[in-house]
């Protein structure tokens, strides 16, 4: 009996994977044109055309990885940009270029030779990950997880939610209560997409009450359609520079973090009830980025925190190519700031929300007992680290 290629909760399950890699396409397109000075017709001519490549090769490829597994139950490994590496080369190697340069060519360049390098790195990490995967507790990969999820993910965007309430509150209540309860809605509608519909009539309905309760993305809107172009040439032109191994104290470490956090996600993913194979998987993550900066984009791609919360959606593989194709059309097509102008981003906060609860639960329930103690000495770091992140940005 063949095993379907979408079922009903792969919507839901592409919600939310597609929420988490718009958060991330928005913040390349304001942090490249605001922290590392390149020009917007940089960014959306040729950074998220490459952004696109990489991310529909990730998700095409963990979805057939699904498949392979001949389990009808089976959920793909959710992928998408590297958040802490985005943020690492934006202000640890981009920003600072520019700022001695004033040069955005130059600066765009170093960006896609430091993703190359990353990316190689994470390749070569494939042959290694899978004694790393075997010696190293899951306590100690599971904790790490939960905490990165429970601070970065949840409590950053909880926040958000409490900011403005009125238009965030109930489709986060909505997504927490039917995924935990595992309710189904009336007629079977996913609850992801009942969510971010009513908080999007929410929105509008208290604009046209009293404007100043929601303000739409005010971003430029220019479609267009921009092919993704190989730029070898510029990737190359550094490695062979001195100025392209300045910043290797930054991207090799940012490497290993993604190698470590690949294992971690693969761990999580085996305590969920997918086991994954650990150099295909980590190969794969490390071809992504490798293409990724040869078609333009410098920031890498990585396996994604939080597949215990899309299994639990019901999600499959189907939710995977769903993301893999709506990315790459807004990508090359320029239309992000258009789904931002229409949807307020606090409709779907809840599920990152969710994501940063199924994470730190699972960190306890599938250790031994007498490893609990080990797990919450593991969320203190990110728990720290979270708290001194707030207090060094605040005013």
């Amino acid at each position: 009996m063949k095993t379907p290629w979408f079922v009903r909760a792969d919507v839901d399950g592409f919600f939310g994977l597609f929420i988490d890699n718009l958060l991330q396409l928005m913040l390349v397109v304001v942090l490249s044109t605001t922290v590392a000075g390149l020009p917007a017709s940089l960014v959306v001519g040729r950074i998220l055309p490459g952004a696109a490549v990489s991310i529909l090769f990730g998700n095409v490829f963990y979805a057939w990885q699904a498949a392979k597994t001949g389990r009808p139950d089976a959920t793909a490994l959710p992928f998408g940009i590297n958040t802490p590496s985005l943020l690492a080369f934006v202000f640890l190697i981009m920003a600072p270029v520019y700022s001695e340069t004033r040069d955005a060519t130059l600066t765009w360049r170093v960006g896609l030779s430091a993703c190359l390098i990353s990316g190689v790195f994470e390749a070569a990490g494939a042959f290694v990950g899978g004694w790393l995967r075997r010696v190293t507790p899951r306590a100690a990969l599971l904790s790490a997880l939960a905490g990165i999820a429970l601070t970065f993910i949840s409590m950053g965007f909880v926040f958000q939610i409490f900011a403005r309430p009125w238009l965030a509150l109930f489709p986060a209540l909505l997504l927490v209560t039917t995924y935990a309860s595992r309710t189904r809605l009336p007629f079977g509608l996913p609850s992801g997409l009942v969510a971010i519909v009513v908080g999007t009539a929410f929105a509008w309905a208290l604009r046209a009450i009293d404007p100043s309760l929601y303000e739409p993305s005010r971003e430029p809107i220019a479609l267009a359609f921009h092919l993704p172009v190989p730029m070898l040439g510029d990737a190359w032109s550094i490695l062979v520079d001195p100025r392209g191994y300045r910043y290797l104290a930054v991207i090799l470490p940012m490497g290993l973090f993604n190698v470590i956090g690949s294992l971690q996600n693969l761990e999580s993913a085996e305590a969920a009830g997918d086991r994954y194979e650990t150099m295909p998987s980590l190969l794969a993550n490390g071809v992504a980025t490798i293409a990724s900066a040869l078609f333009g984009n410098p920031f890498p791609t990585t396996i994604y925190i939080g597949h215990p919360a899309w299994k639990a959606m019901g999600a499959r593989r189907g939710y995977s190519i769903l993301n893999g194709v709506a990315v790459t059309v807004l990508c090359l097509l320029g239309a992000l700031p258009l789904v931002l102008r229409v949807v307020p981003i606090e409709a779907a906060l809840g599920i990152l929300l969710w994501i940063g609860l199924v994470m730190t639960a699972q960190a306890f329930k599938e250790v031994p007992r007498e490893h609990a103690l080990a797990v919450a000495l593991g969320l203190i770091p990110s728990l720290a680290a979270w708290a001194l992140v707030e207090i060094e940005t605040a005013a």
